[in-house]
Formats: structure tokens, C-alpha cells, sequence
């Protein structure tokens, strides 16, 4: 009993004031470029306007807050009570954006499908380990590389100036973003491995700080932002509920849970606090709720952040009220709009830069997931993977080959993640392929997550 007080304790242990805030402020700096890249990606896929760019950026770190709040201090039955800092998935991203280009639904037909399939798959967390057995790593590996693939030519895009940009290619852009990716290079290489975690923070950083004097950066959206604004509730409108954006969101949050019960599970056994069945069933319900809070606040679905559990195994700090401060400072982040305007003002470019690093390490951590699939020794699983891959590419190299499907199907025909996830699950189902031996869903997925973070570069070498 004895040791088991002990381990509570280091849970429930409260900083110092100071060493709470430089505690805290870490997590918010290790999560903060992956939290961003999102609502950016989004805003300038659909060309929305600055205003609402630095709207959703300060919707996203709102949402960020009140879920890692629930994540860590619990909510009823929902809530692992664990230090987690919950950010936005990137598995969302791109069905997100198919959602939202189609007529009649825009950004509140992506609302209305978080909101519902939270609600829709919130009953189902305690089958959540059923899911492992369909989602095998030769599944889930392919998301990874289509998830990948799907974002890089937009990061491409930025990387040259934008889209439309009447200096799209010219050598100030390639300048910035060779200079962004230069910077996260040089850091990962000879910083700390704190530093390390920030690469690509302080890449972009770099970037925009180098931006301002070419005449790149835009202020003119920084001096009208407010000081002070609130994030309030449905501010793109009331949601739209369509069948299809649904059961695409859906999908999106089965893989969520798969993703989040392997980082869970390893950091319980991490901070010495194992998670039992019901346990686990309380984390993977604020996934869900996650999602809700995310489509109420303008938002999307939400997951553990692994580069910030990593960050929890280099501090060895132990508290969940660390990242619960970490969750007061997003909120607190989220309410002044100037600062989402700095963000917002960020020059492509230099986005493009750290995005080419970002989306290219989703893609290559894909291909390292498959490598360890087994591919070389199951025929079946090879060719999942091959006719997956396929189907998933799709709608990123042919813009009209579903030119004659019904438009209620196209949050799924214009998103090739989801075409390439289903795909692999109805072939790995009728195939029978089999998991390796000795590699668990848990572990595929946990590595699959680190690589979508921003300042996880380096972690697979420095934390192994």
C-alpha cells in the first residue's frame, strides 16, 4: 500500500508556482507548431481569409485546452487522469478538407460530423481492442504513407509561395523555406534534446523572423486583431449533419482510438500508474469527447500528443497537473487574438519548409511501419498494401476520376486517406492477413503518432 501512495503522489503532485509555469510552458512549446500546422493547412486549403485563419488557430488552442483539462483532471467516467497533452490528429485532416470543399457544407458540415461521431462512437470505447485485430499495421502503416503523400503537394505549394502567388518559385521563397528546413536540420542535429523536441517550432520561428525584413510577412492583420476575444461556440455557423461526412468522421475516430490506446497504455506503464480495462476505457472517452468539443468550438478531433509524452520520460516529471497548467496557458493563448494573428501572418514559405519536414516524417514512419508488417513474408498483406496504396492515391492524382459518383459520397471519394483505410480493411478482412508476431497495434500506431508531431524529429534515436 505503501507503494502504490507513493506512485499516486508523483501523479498528484503540485509544483511550485514557478517550476509549475516553466513546466508547463515546455509542453506548450513541444505541442504548439503540431497544433497550428493543422488549422493552418486547413484554412489555406479552403482560402479562407485572415481573420478566420487566425480564428481557427485560436479555436484549435481553446479546444486543446479544455480537452487536455478533461484528459488530465477526469470528468466523471471520462478522463485517464494521466500527464497528457491532447492535440488536434492528423489523421482528420485531409477527410476534413473533402468534408468542407463540397457545396452546401463547408466548415459546419466538418462540426457536425466530429460532433456526431463522437457521440455516435462514444458507446463503442469499451470494443476498442476489438480494433487492433482489423487495424493491423499493414493497415494502419498505409494510412501513415497516405497521409503523407496526400499532404505534400500542399506543403509543396507553400514551400514555393502559395498557390496563385504571383511570386510562386522565386528565390526568396525557396530561400525561407530552405532556411526553415536548414534550421530544424542543424538543431536536431547539435541541440539539446529539449531543443530537439522544438526543431521544427524554432525552424519556423527562424523562418518568420528572417521573413520580416524581405517584406514577406503581412501586418496589417496582426494591428487589427483584437487584444482580447473569446472563443465562442458554432462561430462558422450552426452544424450541418450530413450521413456521409459522418461515417467518413467516424472512420477518422476508430483510427483515433486505436492511435490513443497504445499511447495511453505506454504511458501509464511509464509514470507507474498501469492502466486496467476501465482505465484505458476512461482516456479513450475523452477521445470522443474530444471530438465533440472540437466540433462545438470550431475545432476538430483530438488525440494524445506523443512527443509530449516523450517529453514526460525526459523531465521525469510525473504530475498531471504539469499538463493541465499546459492546458490553462493554451486557454489563456486562445483569447488573445493577436498572437493567432502573428501566426496566421506566417509567410507560406516558411510554413512549407517546416510542412515538407512534418508531412515527409508522417510518410517515411508509414514506410517504417510497414517494413515491420511482415510484407516480405505474407503475400496477403503485400497486397493490401499495393491495392490500398492505389485506391488511396486516387484522388490525389486524378481530380475528376470520381468525376460521376453521387456527391453525397464525396467526403470519402475526395479523401484518400479514408479511401485507402476502408480499402485496406475490407482486403485485410477478406485476405485473413495476419499481424507479425511479436509487434502489437499499440506499438505500430505509437510510432506512426510521434511522427505527425511537430518536435518529434529526433525522439525515435534520442528517447529509444
Amino acid at each position: 500500500m505503501h507503494f502504490d501512495h507513493k506512485r499516486q503522489s508523483a501523479i498528484d503532485e503540485i509544483p511550485t508556482l514557478g517550476r509549475l509555469f516553466t513546466l508547463a510552458l515546455q509542453h506548450v512549446l513541444t505541442m504548439y507548431a503540431g497544433a497550428i500546422t493543422v488549422p493552418l493547412f486547413v484554412a489555406s486549403s479552403l482560402h479562407l481569409s485572415s481573420e478566420d485563419t487566425a480564428y481557427l488557430v485560436s479555436a484549435d488552442l481553446f479546444a486543446c485546452g479544455l480537452v487536455t483539462l478533461i484528459q488530465c483532471l477526469g470528468l466523471g467516467p471520462v478522463g485517464a487522469r494521466l500527464p497528457v497533452i491532447m492535440g488536434v490528429t492528423f489523421v482528420g485532416v485531409i477527410p476534413s478538407i473533402a468534408i468542407a470543399s463540397q457545396p452546401g457544407l463547408g466548415l459546419a458540415g466538418v462540426y457536425g460530423a466530429a460532433i456526431a461521431a463522437g457521440i455516435i462512437v462514444l458507446p463503442l470505447v469499451p470494443f476498442a481492442g476489438r480494433l487492433r485485430s482489423i487495424l493491423t499495421p499493414s493497415v494502419t502503416g498505409t494510412a501513415m504513407v497516405l497521409i503523407g503523400l496526400s499532404l505534400m503537394g500542399v506543403a509543396i505549394d507553400w514551400a514555393a509561395g502559395g498557390r496563385g502567388a504571383p511570386d510562386y518559385g522565386s528565390a526568396r521563397n525557396l530561400f525561407l523555406s530552405g532556411l526553415t528546413i536548414g534550421t530544424i536540420l542543424v538543431v536536431t542535429r547539435y541541440g539539446g534534446r529539449f531543443m530537439a523536441n522544438c526543431a521544427i517550432l524554432i525552424g519556423m520561428v527562424c523562418g518568420y523572423l528572417a521573413a520580416i525584413p524581405l517584406g514577406v510577412v503581412t501586418a496589417s492583420g496582426i494591428g487589427a486583431a483584437a487584444s482580447f476575444r473569446m472563443v465562442t461556440p458554432f462561430h462558422f455557423g450552426l452544424p450541418t449533419f450530413d450521413p456521409a461526412a459522418i461515417a467518413s468522421m467516424v472512420v477518422v475516430l476508430l483510427v483515433t482510438l486505436v492511435e490513443s490506446s497504445g499511447m495511453l497504455t505506454m504511458l501509464g506503464d511509464m509514470v507507474e500508474e498501469p492502466l486496467d480495462a476501465r482505465g484505458l476505457a476512461r482516456g479513450l472517452r475523452a477521445d470522443c469527447v474530444g471530438a465533440i468539443v472540437g466540433g462545438i468550438f470550431n475545432s476538430f478531433p483530438y488525440t494524445s500528443y506523443a512527443q509530449n509524452i516523450a517529453l514526460v520520460s525526459l523531465t521525469g516529471v510525473r504530475s498531471r497537473f504539469v499538463c493541465a497548467g499546459a492546458a490553462v496557458l493554451m486557454l489563456g493563448l486562445a483569447l488573445l487574438p493577436k498572437i493567432s494573428a502573428v501566426v496566421a501572418a506566417m509567410p507560406p514559405s516558411v510554413l512549407g519548409g517546416a510542412a515538407l519536414v512534418l508531412f515527409g516524417m508522417v510518410a517515411a514512419t508509414g514506410i517504417r511501419s510497414l517494413a515491420s508488417a511482415g510484407l516480405d513474408g505474407s503475400r496477403e498483406n503485400l497486397l493490401v498494401v499495393a491495392v490500398a496504396l492505389g485506391v488511396g492515391l486516387v484522388p490525389t492524382l486524378s481530380e475528376r476520376f470520381f468525376a460521376a459518383a453521387p456527391p453525397a459520397l464525396a467526403p470519402f471519394t475526395h479523401s484518400g486517406v479514408l479511401l485507402g483505410i476502408v480499402t485496406a480493411v475490407a482486403l485485410n478482412l477478406f485476405l485473413r492477413g495476419k499481424v507479425p508476431a511479436g509487434h502489437s497495434q499499440g506499438e505500430s500506431m505509437t510510432t506512426a503518432r510521434s511522427a505527425m508531431s511537430a518536435v518529434s524529429i529526433a525522439d525515435d534515436r534520442r528517447l529509444a
